[in-house]
C-alpha cells in the first residue's frame, strides 16, 4: 500500500496477531475484530473484515482486473485488545507470575486486570520441524563424541 515508512516505529508490540481487539477510531470505530496481520514497519495492523476499501487492479497476465473489495491496515493506536472478561477495549501491561512467566494483562479504567491469553494462532509452527536428518545434519553419534577433558587437557587447541 503507499505509505511513507514511520516516523517513530513501535519498539514494544502488546498487540499480536490473532488477538481480538475494537478498533477505537475511524469509519468502524466500536466494532471488534481479530487482527490478521501486524506491519511492524509501518506501525499497522490489518483486521479480518474491517476497513474495507475497493481497490481497482488492473488486468495482467496470471490474474483477471477489476474493482475489488480488500482490507486496509490500520494505525495500532486506532485499535485496542479487548479484555477478555469485560469485554471492553484495555490498554495492555505485562506482569510475571510467581513461577516467573511472562504474562500480558488487561489494565487501565474499568480493566478486569485479568490475564490476557496468548493467541493459539502464534503456537502453530508455519513449517513442521524436520524428523529426519537432512544432508547437512550433524550425525548424532559425533554430536554425543567427547572431544575435550578438563582434567588432562586433551583436546584443547595449540595457540
Amino acid at each position: 500500500m503507499g505509505w511513507k515508512a514511520a516516523e517513530k516505529l513501535i519498539r514494544h508490540w502488546k498487540i499480536l496477531r490473532g488477538d481480538n481487539v475494537m478498533i477505537i477510531r475511524g469509519k468502524d470505530k466500536g466494532e471488534t475484530g481479530i487482527i490478521k496481520r501486524v506491519i511492524r514497519s509501518q506501525n499497522r495492523v490489518i483486521v479480518e473484515g474491517k476497513n474495507l476499501v475497493k481497490k481497482h487492479i488492473k488486468q495482467g497476465p496470471g490474474h483477471e482486473g477489476g474493482i475489488f473489495t480488500v482490507e486496509a491496515p490500520l494505525h495500532a493506536s486506532n485499535v485496542q485488545v479487548v479484555d477478555p472478561v469485560t469485554g471492553k477495549p484495555c490498554k495492555v501491561g505485562v506482569k510475571y507470575l510467581e513461577d516467573g512467566t511472562k504474562v500480558r494483562v488487561s489494565r487501565g479504567i474499568g480493566a478486569s486486570g485479568s490475564i490476557i491469553p496468548r493467541p493459539e494462532i502464534l503456537k502453530i509452527r508455519t513449517t513442521p520441524r524436520p524428523t529426519v536428518a537432512g544432508p547437512k545434519d550433524t550425525p548424532m553419534d559425533l554430536v554425543l563424541q567427547k572431544t575435550y577433558d578438563p582434567k588432562t587437557g586433551v583436546g584443547m587447541p595449540d595457540l
